[in-house]
């Protein structure tokens, strides 16, 4: 289930936050609880993305995207990632969250968060997301001058710069293995 009551009191607790330039870190502190939890008494890889939501979303309210949105009738959805796990988070650990965009493109825009707890990087996402309209994606440098700041990204790291040339590699649909074409539904 979707983590509403969490997802409100970020919401609430950043409400009169100091606003963010585009490419400012949002910085939160959370606490993985039972229903986090795989079989391995750890947070759930799954819900490690679930919980992503509670960084970006308050960071785009202070970064000022929200209003934007709602008066432009645009949405935003996520257009893909890439996440490393490394050290685990177990129940009742308290993490904190960096969540900041760090560049765009003509199509996209380019995130990075990851989950810290006590001084080490937990897991680390590189996310891909797209502002939608009736027309389809709204350029991202369209969306930056709505927000009343320079629609120029800053040079993207070689890193993320890599991930976006790979990923455009990447089958689309992807190749389905001969073996599972027979177990599809119709």
């Amino acid at each position: 289930m979707y983590p509403l009551l969490r997802f409100v009191k970020e919401m609430v607790k950043f409400r009169n936050a100091p606003p963010l330039g585009p490419t400012d870190s949002h910085v939160s502190t959370h606490i993985c609880w039972p229903w986090d939890l795989d079989p391995w008494i750890e947070l759930n890889n799954g819900r490690t993305l679930t919980l992503y939501d509670l960084g970006r979303i308050p960071m785009a309210q202070r970064v000022g995207l929200i209003p934007v949105l709602r008066q432009r009738k645009w949405g935003i959805t996520v257009a893909g990632n890439s996440t490393r796990y490394r050290k685990r988070i177990r129940m009742f650990d308290r993490f904190s969250m960096v969540s900041r965009m760090v560049g765009w493109d003509h199509r996209f825009f380019y995130m990075e968060q990851s989950m810290w707890r006590r001084g080490e990087c937990c897991n680390q996402m590189l996310l891909r997301s797209a502002v939608t309209s009736a027309q389809g994606i709204v350029p991202p440098a369209e969306v930056i001058a709505a927000l009343g700041q320079n629609p120029d990204s800053p040079p993207l790291p070689g890193w993320v710069a890599a991930w976006i040339e790979a990923d455009a590699q990447r089958p689309w649909p992807p190749e389905l293995p001969p073996e599972a074409k027979g177990h599809l539904p119709a």
